[in-house]
C-alpha cells in the first residue's frame, strides 16, 4: 500500500485501536464494523468464534450486525450445505469472496440459496484464522444484499489486511473491560476471559497457575468441566479446595478472576449476608429487619461467624470480608 491508500489504511487502524480502548464492551463490535464500512461496503455481518465439526461449524461466540437472531437458527438447518465455509476451513488463514448464486449452484444447495435471499446475503466475504491443533477459529463474514454487488480483489485484500487487527482490537477491548471489572479491594491472583463453552480467549499466567494449583492435571485452553457446569447453572463463584474462581457474565463471555481460598469462604450464604450487613455498621435489629429474622437469630449467626473466622471484633470481620468480596 502506497500514498493515499496507505494513509487511509493507517488511519483506519488508529481509529480501530482507539475505539478498542474507549468503547464499552457491548458496543465495540458494532462500532468497529461501522468504522470498517467506511472503507469496505457491506450491509450486515456475522463475527465470532467456532470449531469445525463434521456437520459444519460449531459456533462458540457470535455477534450479529444488522441481522436478526433467527438467522442463526435458520443457519443451523443448512450449515452442512455451506461449501463456502468448508472452503475457508481448508486454510489456517484465509479471506475469500463469494457470490451466493454461483457458489451454491448445486441442486442440493437450493435451500442455501433461499437462505441467502431471505437474509440478504447475496454476496459475501469470509475472513478467518484457525488454530490447526485445536480447530478453534476466529472469523468475520461481511454480507451484501444486492446480487450485483460482487466483491473485488482489492476489497478482499483490504479485508485480509484488516481482519487480524479487528480480532486484536476486540481482544484489547475485552481485556480493558476485564481490568475495569477487577478494580476491587480483594487480592486477585489471576484473571481470564472465556466463552460459555469454557474456551479461554485470554488468561494471564497467574490465572493459569491458580487453576493448576487446584487441578494439577489441568491442560489449557479449556476451563475444567466442573467449573463450566457450575457457571452454566448461574452460580457466580466456584469454591475449590485451594482456589476460588469468580465469574461475571457479559456479552456472551465469562470474565473470570481467581484468588486463594480464605476462611470467610466457609461461611454459609446466610452467614455471609449477616456478616456483610454487620460490617457495614448495621445493628442486630437492623440486620434482623433486613433479612426477616429475629435479633436473637442474628446474634446466633454472629457467634457462628466469629467462631469460623477465629475473630472477636467487627474490625477483624471487615478485614476477613475484604479477602473474599471480589
Amino acid at each position: 500500500m502506497l500514498g493515499k491508500a496507505h494513509d487511509d489504511f493507517s488511519q483506519l487502524l488508529l481509529a480501530l485501536y482507539r475505539l478498542s480502548l474507549e468503547c464499552p464492551l457491548q458496543h465495540f463490535q458494532d462500532e468497529a464494523l461501522r468504522l470498517l464500512r467506511c472503507s469496505l461496503a457491506f450491509d450486515s455481518s456475522m463475527w465470532g468464534t467456532a470449531t469445525q465439526a463434521a456437520t459444519g461449524i460449531d459456533i462458540h461466540t457470535i455477534h450479529l450486525h444488522n441481522q436478526p437472531a433467527e438467522m442463526l437458527a435458520a443457519y443451523e438447518t443448512i450449515k452442512h450445505l455451506d461449501t463456502a465455509a468448508a472452503e475457508v476451513a481448508k486454510h489456517a488463514t484465509a479471506t475469500l469472496s463469494f457470490h451466493t448464486a454461483s457458489c451454491f449452484s448445486a441442486r442440493s444447495q437450493r435451500a442455501l440459496v433461499a437462505y441467502g435471499q431471505r437474509f440478504e446475503q447475496q454476496n459475501f466475504f469470509i475472513s478467518s484464522n484457525q488454530n490447526r491443533e485445536s480447530g478453534f477459529t476466529h472469523w468475520v463474514s461481511l454480507f451484501r444484499a444486492s446480487p450485483d454487488a460482487h466483491g473485488t480483489e482489492q476489497e478482499r485484500l483490504l479485508l485480509a489486511a484488516v481482519a487480524p487487527h479487528l480480532q486484536q482490537a476486540l481482544e484489547h477491548n475485552r481485556i480493558a473491560h476485564l481490568g475495569q471489572l477487577l478494580h476491587q479491594p480483594a487480592p486477585i491472583t489471576g484473571s481470564a476471559i472465556a466463552d460459555t463453552r469454557g474456551r479461554l480467549h485470554h488468561a494471564d499466567p497467574a490465572f493459569r497457575e491458580a487453576l493448576r494449583a487446584e487441578w494439577a492435571n489441568w491442560v489449557p485452553p479449556t476451563l475444567p468441566d466442573v467449573v463450566v457446569r457450575h457457571f452454566a447453572s448461574g452460580q457466580p463463584r466456584f469454591c475449590g479446595r485451594h482456589r476460588v474462581v469468580s465469574c461475571h457474565a457479559e456479552g456472551g463471555l465469562l470474565f473470570l478472576h481467581a484468588r486463594p481460598r480464605h476462611r470467610a469462604d466457609e461461611l454459609t450464604p446466610r452467614e455471609l449476608a449477616v456478616a456483610r450487613l454487620m460490617a457495614k455498621g448495621d445493628t442486630h435489629k437492623q440486620v434482623a429487619a433486613a433479612l426477616g429474622r429475629a435479633p436473637a437469630t442474628v446474634r446466633n449467626h454472629m457467634q457462628a461467624i466469629y467462631g469460623k473466622l477465629e475473630i472477636n471484633s467487627i474490625a477483624a470481620l471487615i478485614e476477613e470480608l475484604q479477602l473474599v468480596d471480589a
